[in-house]
Formats: C-alpha cells, structure tokens, sequence
C-alpha cells in the first residue's frame, strides 16, 4: 500500500496525513467513502453466521423496562421479528468466515497488523443501538445498508448506569450529530463518546460495519508477557544430552541456610522479596525472549478460532518449480520483528533472504510463484508445515 496516495476512504487524505491529524486525536466524517457500497452478507446469511458456536454474537433489546443484552448463538427464530422495533444483533470477527468481509478489512492495513482486530457487523431494526458509550479502542463506523443517526462528543464525565448489561454512559452529552447513509464511514478515536440509533428503513435493512482495533492495557500485557517468559525460562531448563536423550536442569529455587528463628512468622523474608525481584529482573534481561513473548502474544489466534488440517498434500516440487504460490488463511496472525517471524502464536528466528521472503508473505498476506521460487529448503519446509496445518494454502499458477 503507498500510503502516501490519498484515498476516498479517508476523505481524500493519504495514510500517512490521516494518522498525522486524526488517529487518536479526533474524528473524521468521510461522506461515500465507499461509493456504491453494497452489504457484503445479505440478513439471512448473517443471521445464520450468528447461529454458528464458532462465532461471537450478541442481541441487545431495549424496552420500557430497560435493557436486556444475550449472548449468542441463536437460532434464526429465537431472533425478535424484524417487525419489533428497538433490537440489535452484534456479530463478530465476520472477517475470519466471510472472504468479501476479510478483504474489505486489508483496506485499513496502514494501521499495524499488531492493532488491527476484527470486523463487526450490526443488525438493528429502527430504533435500535447499544446506548451512549465509549469504547478503549479507535473504530471505523461503515453504513453498509439503511441508515444510522450518530450523535458523538468529548465525553469528560464517563460513569455508567447502575444496573445495565451495558456500558452505557449516565450523563452523555453529545456535541455533534450526523445521519450515515450507505458508504459514509465515521471514524472516532479511543474514549470519543458515540450513541448509534437506526433509522426507520426506506431501502434495505439498517447495517453497520465496525472495523475494531486491539488496544492492549498495560498491565494484561504485563501479566501476559511475564507468563510467557516464565515459560520460556522453563524450556531453557531442557537441554539436548549426548545421546540425544532431555535432561532437564534443576530449577533454581529460594535457598535460606542463614534463615534465623523469627519470633514473626507471618513477616515476608527480605530476602525472599530479594529473589522474586531478581527473578523478575533476570527474565526481563533477554530482549530476544521478551520480543519473543509479545509476538507470539499479539499473533495468538482468538479463542474460537482453530484451524482444519490441509484436505490436500503440500506440493513441494510444484513450490520449487515457481508452479504454485501460496496465500495465508483469513484467520491466520503473522507479524514480524528484526530477528522473528511470528505466526498464531509461534515464534521462528529468521535472518537472510529467507527472513526477507517471510516477511513480504506477512505484509502482502501471500507470495506469488515466481517469490516461492526463492526460498530456502528451511523456509520451504516451515510453509510445509504451514499448510499442513491449514495456515496457509497453495495456489496453482494460472498457466500451470
């Protein structure tokens, strides 16, 4: 992607000016960012998206006696009819089940993949919405069909009402308003107040696409990343003997032969506080291991996603041969730092050419037969591997 080429999605700003003057700093309306802009899935088709166990969704209804929020699946006919005004279904992660959603998602890959999430599809018939609040993260607000009123501001006051399933703000007060038609896109910053509210449908159901990002807070990362290097110091204990055989290595443990007899059992040994201090400290001195830790975090795939072993045997002559090129799968994570490939929660040391080939296949998402050609036999056989496992899967060259 040039990101110096000024795009309609952004209003006619490049890349590169819309993350100078708006990202995480203030909003953009962008009127037909998308023009002619079509739903990727019909109502049907999301509806039964929504039935699946493998996918995250939510129904929100709103009545005189206040909130009422379900998590999925349902089935079609558990859903309100479409006549019943003021109810809202969430559908998450579409991207990784629908390939026209997963494409529309490339459109924001000037943001780090590492930031990057999900795309989320609302349903709502008129009057329906979530209520005033405010969300951790930046989001893209697409109207993909119908329309949708959105009242948003510089929300100072952020408590919540008591008693909801919701996190909707007690005292919203908005400072702008605009009605999205399909293919205006809105963007807000993190913590920008923002209430959605459908309109009554003149043509088509009302949908809003939601292009989400990961904002991780300090202290998860924190407790992730120690987790992950604990573990790490705890393979560092295995060690290739000789004949082949693991032998493992004693942990270093708490050792106090200078312990006196304490009249205060209950207080903590300075030295005990000592040794976890330095414990900490001496998992925090690799910054290979840390820069390990956060890759294999940030490219760990969802909970509900798993992977389907490859139906078809991997053609390795066909790759050498420049026959077949080959293209990651939808939910497929792959990131990299100046010393790994990091690949649904996997970490690779990677130097050379090969660290060059992996890391065009992450930022284009696939290499083309004749860039196959020049890979390693290592980096050969780790796409292997890859497809194998249903990461990635080989495409035939057209001539081929």
């Amino acid at each position: 992607m040039d990101v110096n080429q000024s795009l309609a999605l952004l209003a006619g700003l490049s890349p590169a000016q819309f993350m100078r003057r708006h990202w995480q700093k203030k909003p953009l309306l962008v009127r037909q960012a998308l023009p002619g802009f079509q739903p990727l899935l019909s109502r049907a088709a999301l509806f039964k998206l929504a039935a699946s166990e493998q996918v995250e969704s939510r129904l929100i209804v709103q009545q005189a006696k206040g909130w009422r929020m379900k998590q999925g699946p349902f089935a079609p006919r558990s859903l309100p009819p479409l006549s019943q005004k003021a109810w809202t279904l969430l559908v998450q992660g579409v991207d990784l089940h629908d390939a026209g959603a997963h494409e529309l998602l490339q459109r924001f890959r000037f943001v780090p993949d590492a930031r990057l999430d999900d795309l989320m599809i609302s349903f709502a018939t008129a009057g329906g919405g979530v209520g005033p609040h405010f969300d951790s993260y930046d989001v893209f607000l697409l109207q993909a069909s119908g329309r949708r009123r959105w009242k948003i501001g510089r929300q100072k006051d952020l408590s919540l009402q008591e008693g909801v399933p919701l996190k909707i703000l007690q005292n919203f007060e908005p400072e702008q308003e605009f009605v999205l038609e399909a293919g205006d896109m809105l963007y807000l910053p993190p913590r920008y107040a923002h209430d959605g509210i459908a309109e009554a449908a003149v043509s088509g159901d009302c949908m809003t696409y939601s292009i989400g990002f990961r904002s991780p807070g300090r202290s998860e990362l924190a407790a992730e990343l120690l987790q992950r290097l604990a573990e790490f110091s705890e393979d560092d204990r295995q060690s290739d003997a000789p004949a082949g055989r693991r032998t493992a290595k004693a942990p270093e443990i708490y050792r106090d032969p200078a312990q006196d007899a304490t009249a205060t059992p209950a207080a903590l040994p300075s030295e005990l506080a000592a040794f976890a201090s330095q414990a900490v400290q001496d998992a925090l001195k690799d910054p290979l291991a840390l820069a390990c830790a956060l890759g294999e975090y940030m490219t760990e795939p969802k909970p509900s996603v798993w992977f389907d072993e490859a139906a078809d045997e991997w053609d390795a002559e066909a790759a050498r041969a420049g026959r077949a090129g080959v293209r990651l799968d939808a939910r497929t994570r792959m990131m990299y730092d100046a010393d790994h490939v990091f690949i649904n929660g996997e970490s690779y040391r990677a130097k050379g050419a090969d660290a060059t080939l992996m890391r065009r296949l992450a930022d284009g998402r696939g290499l083309a037969p004749q860039e196959l050609r020049k890979a390693g036999a290592s980096a050969m056989a780790l796409l292997g591997d890859w497809h194998d496992a249903g990461w990635l899967r080989q495409e035939p060259h057209a001539d081929s």
